[in-house]
């Protein structure tokens, strides 16, 4: 059976230009398009479909607005049309925390080309989205919780940088990714993170989750020492590698080819990794389609590092996780909200109590 997708863009071009790049997605059909959100809420309601690509800007109604009284009312999956602007970046976080499910970047110039050039990559992003589990609210950690809080901090801090954090995401990362970032205490080991995620989003993610984290959340730079206490995200237009300079870890971007399909790419994260840290570090693969940091994530462990999986009760999309338990390259399968007392745990020094939330 087809996907069911309804459009909701105010440009006529970019309804036209998506409906045609669906249409010749297999298993996808296009049931209807509306210029805003009323009319969309009146589709919604006659043809009942699977997916939702929806604008941010609109008349009569923003795009947020109608996705929050989406997802209080009728939740269902949700894919984003963003610009790649600041403001666009920026929205379109916030429209993940509302629940979306994904997003896919609109180019600023010559919008029929560049959408057309991710064709295959919104058409997986629907299919993705049709089987996705949903969140009705956010995840959140309560406000009157502090990091430190929520994880104790380790019996014995570490202060070197020797020991590492590698975590991987993409569908449903962002929010994960927040769920494991504010657990994390002020004197947590160094943490390297490869989310998929295009230019012009990535520095804005990173400077979010530093307004809600106690660590120092950072979009990395190359040749920048790593550092524990900090939180490096990969940039949108380059691999995150890890590489040392003398006793230290540094960070490498490289902006080659892409791995999988992806730059950053988590397996090229996790390889370098395994090199360079083997089991002075812990990694983890959250919520994603494909199978981008499955292999990675087994030469991590075959090198001595401990391994984690997202559980798939807790995924959005069990994708890479589900592959890289099919490799065996998990140690363990954990639901999302015990990811980050895991990884510290194997570095801790004396025993964690029990947290309950």
């Amino acid at each position: 059976m087809s996907i069911k997708v309804l459009i909701v863009d105010d440009s006529a071009l970019v309804r036209q230009v998506l409906r045609e790049i669906l249409s010749a997605q297999a298993g996808i059909e296009v049931v209807g398009a509306a210029a805003d959100p009323i009319y969309a809420r009146d589709l919604i309601k006659r043809l009942n479909p699977d997916v939702i690509s929806l604008d941010i800007e609109m008349p009569r109604m923003d795009g947020l607005e109608f996705l929050g009284r989406l997802m209080r009312l009728r939740p269902m999956p949700v894919v984003m049309v963003s610009s790649l602007t600041e403001r666009g970046s920026e929205v379109t976080l916030r429209a993940l925390e509302l629940g979306a499910v994904d997003y896919i970047a609109k180019p600023r110039m010559d919008i029929e080309r560049g959408l057309a050039a991710h064709g295959d990559e919104l058409g997986d992003k629907i299919r993705a989205a049709a089987s996705a589990r949903l969140r009705r609210t956010a995840l959140a950690v309560p406000a009157s919780h502090t990091a430190d809080a929520i994880l104790p901090a380790i019996a014995d801090p570490i202060t070197s940088t020797e020991k590492l954090l590698i975590l991987g995401a993409s569908t449903g990362g962002t929010e994960a990714l927040r769920e494991v970032l504010v657990r994390m205490p002020a004197d947590a080991p160094a943490i390297l993170v490869a989310q998929h995620m295009p230019p012009g989003f990535t520095q804005t993610f990173a400077r979010r989750l530093d307004s809600m984290c106690g660590i120092h959340v950072k979009e990395a730079e190359h040749g920048e020492r790593v550092l524990p206490g900090h939180c490096y995200i990969a940039p949108g237009h380059s691999h995150l590698l890890l590489a040392r300079s003398g006793a230290n870890y540094t960070v490498e971007l490289n902006a080659g080819l892409p791995v999988n399909r992806h730059r950053p790419s988590v397996d090229a994260l996790f390889r370098s990794a395994a090199n360079c840290a083997g089991g002075n570090a812990v990694g983890a693969i959250l919520t994603g389609m494909g199978k981008d940091g499955a292999a990675g994530l087994l030469e991590m462990r075959n090198r001595g590092a401990h391994t984690i999986a997202q559980d798939e009760a807790s995924c959005v999309v069990f994708g890479m996780p589900r592959e890289a338990i099919a490799l065996n390259a998990a140690a363990e399968v954990a639901p999302l909200e015990e990811i980050a007392g895991r990884m510290l745990s194997r570095f801790a020094r004396g025993a964690q109590r029990a947290i309950r939330l």
